[in-house]
């Protein structure tokens, strides 16, 4: 899927790239918790954080607000559960009827961990699958 882009989330984009070193595919606001959501190109998120998280912190001072970061996939399932980590997704399943569905497969004691404070790890999975692989909705299994 093509994702159009907003004047800011390129200016966040080029600033985020900056100063990691590491392409950014996307950028996603969360205003009401004052939160910024970069989508990492594949393989290079050691990069984006830096060593001890040095280089992603760099970022949340320049940006004066909370930088989360979720690593691009090639496939949706291996997107969902990227978008879902730290918990450890064990399989992802897309169920296409009337909507599009991934049902993530997580172990129980990493269901907080997917599931997020007041539930933003998950809605920002939703937002993305959905930016990104027309998924519909993100599911727990």
């Amino acid at each position: 899927m093509r994702v159009t882009l907003s004047d800011a989330a390129r200016r966040h984009i080029a600033l985020f790239e900056d100063v990691t070193g590491a392409p950014a595919v996307d950028c996603l606001f969360d205003d009401a918790n004052d939160r910024v959501c970069f989508l990492v190109a594949a393989g290079e998120m050691a990069d984006a954080i830096g060593p001890d998280g040095r280089t992603v912190e760099k970022v949340e001072e320049r940006l004066d607000r909370s930088v989360t970061l979720v690593e691009n996939a090639d496939t949706p399932e291996a997107f969902v559960a990227n978008a879902l980590a730290p918990a450890a997704v064990y399989n992802v399943t897309i169920s296409e009827n009337r909507d599009t569905v991934a049902y993530a497969e997580v172990d129980r004691a990493d269901r907080g961990a997917a599931i997020g404070t007041d539930g933003r790890r998950i809605e920002t999975a939703r937002r993305l699958a959905k930016r990104h692989f027309d998924i519909d909705d993100i599911e727990l299994a």
